[in-house]
């Protein structure tokens, strides 16, 4: 299973916004800076998020994105399938037509497991978990000091 690199930025992007204030607009120049990302692609991925109902905006000086629900209440999955389509997540295996005695087609319900798989945990991973991770990450990375 692959994932583009728009996929693996909106991911990137919606947990930039699920780690800040969630009642602050945050530039999308930050966001692009702090993960990364060219600002010109990121707008693109951003607006089509939007339209899918993840993010509120405004634009202007004082403008920016933020999350339109809570980290609890947006999966991985559902964020992939609003950039890569509904094909885009657990497509493991490679497309074409089996043959009566093609290995190809003894391996439909192998691939078919995989993507389900795939689609198990992108669909059971939100962005509070992967938040809650990259707090508890961050926390183990502060040394420690005994005076």
């Amino acid at each position: 299973m692959r994932i583009s690199a728009k996929g693996e930025y909106a991911i990137k992007a919606m947990l930039d916004l699920a780690l800040r204030d969630p009642d602050t607009l945050e530039p999308i120049q930050d966001i692009a800076k702090r993960q990364s990302i060219p600002q010109r692609y990121l707008e693109q991925v951003l607006l089509g998020l939007k339209r899918a109902g993840f993010l509120h905006s405004r634009r202007g000086s004082s403008g920016g994105y933020r999350l339109a629900k809570p980290p609890a209440q947006i999966t991985v999955g559902a964020v992939l399938r609003a950039v890569e389509g509904p094909s885009g997540v657990g497509g493991a295996g490679r497309s074409g037509r089996a043959m009566p005695g093609d290995a190809a087609g003894d391996l439909v319900a192998l691939w078919r497991a995989v993507s389900e798989a795939v689609d198990s945990v992108v669909d059971g991973t939100t962005l509070e978990d992967l938040r809650r991770q990259a707090f508890e990450r961050r926390a183990l990375a502060k040394p420690m000091y005994h005076i």
